[in-house]
């Protein structure tokens, strides 16, 4: 029953999903350092879009600063966001542990050693980055997974995080390492490593393709990912495979968390996060889940930057530290209910 009006129930929250994260985004394109009139925002919109012609009375630089600096920048926001909470969701139904994220299972640290190896030590074309941190977001994830089998079930539940974190710590220690052979540089990986969505269309560009194709991915699995949630022996007696579903999801979500890594750096506590309310407010099914968490991380990052580049302007804090700032108190509380619930 609970599963049956959740679905009854989810169009209703897709549709105040979507109008949440359309407010965050118009307010993303609105609100900066510098002031744009809101009525001249919209009238330079419909200037823009095709068959329109409409005076807005922006001059070239307003236009500038709302076409080729925010719009990017909000639009990257929504993308990368969306991409780590989905991939969130997605790790805590392969795992079965409310406590997955790709920050603390490996996976963002292993996408991030693997772009940074790239970037510094093997230049190569842009495109060929997210390919890359695929790898290292794979990798991450089985190196810790494979840790925390070792130490079996009786650790609980925390047991396959305890494990990412010390994996992630590694990967970070040789990415530190590594970054010591461009030191000159050192200003600007520091700065991608708290987290950046600033770059622009060639970050939006770069980023897309990736993101379609898990998105798609994960979404296809959502009522595969309810019927594992019930154990695997019923999921083979309904037909359901459930060693390849987990491989496509842990594929379909490291794929996610490496578009994401690529592009905006480590950001941290939005696959935790985002779920966790999802959950809250919509229920448990992976159907709704898996939708709203993409819709969800999209707003919450959106807004997330939008604190970043105002809280202390003109100057920008970087969108990772916001992220954290929230997240980790959140962590704790979903921890402590995790063992509450264990017990």
């Amino acid at each position: 029953m609970p599963v049956l009006q959740a679905s009854k129930a989810r169009p209703v929250w897709l549709v105040g999903g979507l109008g949440v994260l359309a407010v965050c985004m118009v307010v993303g394109l609105l609100v900066g350092a510098a002031s744009i009139s809101p009525w001249q925002v919209v009238l330079q919109v419909v200037d823009w879009l095709p068959f329109t012609q409409v005076d807005s009375g922006l001059a070239p630089v307003e236009q500038t600063l709302l076409f080729e600096l925010r719009l990017p920048r909000v639009l990257v926001a929504a993308v990368v966001g969306g991409l780590l909470a989905m991939a969130g969701a997605g790790y805590q139904g392969v795992f079965r542990n409310p406590l997955a994220d790709p920050y603390l299972l490996g996976a963002a640290a292993g996408a991030g050693l693997t772009t940074t190896v790239v970037i510094v030590l093997f230049p190569a074309p842009l495109g060929t980055i997210p390919v890359a941190a695929f790898a290292g977001a794979v990798g991450g994830v089985l190196l810790a997974y494979l840790l925390g089998n070792t130490a079996g079930r009786s650790g609980g539940t925390a047991t396959l995080v305890l494990a990412g974190v010390a994996v992630t710590s590694f990967l970070t220690s040789i990415q530190t390492f590594i970054q010591q052979f461009k030191v000159e540089e050192l200003q600007r990986i520091y700065a991608w490593i708290l987290g950046d969505v600033g770059g622009g269309w060639d970050q939006f560009w770069l980023v897309l393709p990736y993101a379609a194709v898990s998105s798609v991915l994960l979404l296809l699995h959502g009522r595969m990912l309810d019927v594992l949630s019930v154990g695997d022996e019923e999921a083979v007696s309904l037909g359901v495979r459930a060693s390849r579903v987990r491989l496509a999801v842990l594929l379909a979500a490291s794929l996610a968390t490496a578009a994401a890594v690529a592009v905006s750096g480590l950001i941290g506590f939005v696959g935790i996060v985002v779920p966790h309310v999802v959950r809250r407010l919509a229920g448990g099914s992976y159907r709704i889940v898996l939708p709203l968490s993409l819709i969800g991380g999209a707003a919450f990052l959106v807004l997330a930057d939008l604190i970043a580049r105002t809280v202390i302007a003109p100057a920008e804090l970087p969108i990772g530290v916001v992220t954290m700032f929230v997240g980790a108190p959140f962590f704790v509380g979903v921890l402590r209910m995790t063992r509450r619930a264990a017990t």
